[in-house]
């Protein structure tokens, strides 16, 4: 299927571009996330018409993102958690975990943003993760662990 991306999706291209995905990737995802729409005449020349608009509440949306990415880059986040003697947790450290800690500070960020690339933390120590506010803004974190 053709869609127009209506914003800039990772691995796939930026705002305006027509590409070919694959039915099911348009219609569950790009299309009611409103990231895509069908590649129609019709959709072709109302994108053509609104572009310098989406355009720029693009670079709206950009900005507020490098804005907050620069308060958060480097910013180490402490979360205390029940603990054995060996340091292995009693459960998990989850991106709601982190995304909590981070409200706590002040910052407001999705839990669906804050990526976990070995999976929920499960040991005590420093943690550095990234947090994927816009597909061009990741800034990285410290999650430090400690006992309760």
């Amino acid at each position: 299927m053709q869609v127009i991306l209506m914003e800039k999706v990772v691995n796939l291209g930026v705002l305006g571009d027509i590409v070919k995905v694959k039915d099911g990737y348009a219609r569950n995802f790009l299309i009611p996330t409103k990231k895509a729409k069908r590649a129609t005449p019709a959709n072709i020349a109302e994108f053509e018409a609104k572009r310098a608009l989406l355009e720029q509440v693009q670079q709206e949306i950009l900005a507020k993102a490098q804005e907050l990415g620069q308060k958060l880059e480097g910013l180490t986040v402490q979360i205390e958690h029940n603990a054995g003697v060996d340091g292995k947790l009693f459960g998990s450290v989850t991106n709601v975990d982190i995304s909590e800690a981070l409200k706590a500070r002040g910052f407001e960020v999705e839990k669906a943003a804050i990526r976990l690339p070995e999976g929920p933390l499960k040991q005590l120590g420093e943690h550095a993760i990234s947090i994927a506010l816009h597909a061009d803004v990741v800034p990285s974190i410290t999650v430090s662990v400690v006992a309760a």
